[in-house]
């Protein structure tokens, strides 16, 4: 009979997947090693081991969990019968809210992914498919008038892009944190939405 699990080892393996991405962040993928990210968490290297086998299972880890409970934030609020505008509301908050307590896995997802290899590149990129469908659901419905148009993605990449870098300008000692950023977001985003005009077809050039 197998040896079970030793009580916090989930605990322990968070807290590793915490260390390993802020080394990630700062030092880069590449730069970092596995005896670095042991040092930081208080283990020796072979401890680290008995969590992760090696520094790529950690990067997929820090990548595929992080994206994870964007997809799970994304899939519970649609999931609510709540009015188009609520819902966006919610989405944005709850996605600023993630970020505050996960700069550094956010931002190995947008820096070093590249390192992972095509088949988990593709299950990261299908979960974040999944989140911009949401958001650009939610979009629409709020605009029903969009729904014959390109436009939902567009305007969800363009609230991605107020989002998705705060953590390279915001300060975790500044005035604002990321729990007043979520209101702000979310009423410049859904005041500014309604005049949104739809840009005109363009002409076909002549051959």
């Amino acid at each position: 009979m197998g040896r079970g699990r030793a009580a916090g080892y989930d605990e322990q393996r968070e807290t590793i997947l915490a260390r390993a991405a802020e080394l990630f962040a700062q030092r880069g993928y590449s730069a970092t090693t596995m005896n670095q990210v042991a040092e930081a968490c208080g283990l020796s290297k072979p401890a680290l081991y008995h969590y992760y086998k090696d520094k790529y299972a950690l990067l997929v880890s820090i990548a595929d969990t992080h994206v994870s409970r964007l997809e799970t934030l994304v899939q519970g609020v649609l999931a609510r019968k709540a009015a188009p505008r609520a819902q966006m509301r919610a989405l944005v908050e709850g996605l600023v809210g993630e970020y505050a307590f996960a700069q550094h896995a956010h931002r190995v997802l947008t820096e070093e992914v590249k390192f992972l290899e095509p088949g988990d590149q593709q299950r990261i990129l299908e979960k974040e498919r999944a989140i911009v469908s949401g958001f650009a659901k939610v979009v629409t419905a709020i605009r029903p008038d969009l729904l014959a148009t390109p436009m939902g993605k567009p305007l969800t990449m363009l609230l991605f892009g107020m989002i998705n870098w705060m953590f390279t300008w915001m300060r975790p000692d500044g005035e604002l944190g990321y729990e007043d950023m979520g209101p702000m977001v979310a009423d410049l985003f859904l005041n500014g939405l309604s005049r949104v005009a739809v840009p005109k077809a363009k002409k076909e050039m002549p051959h």
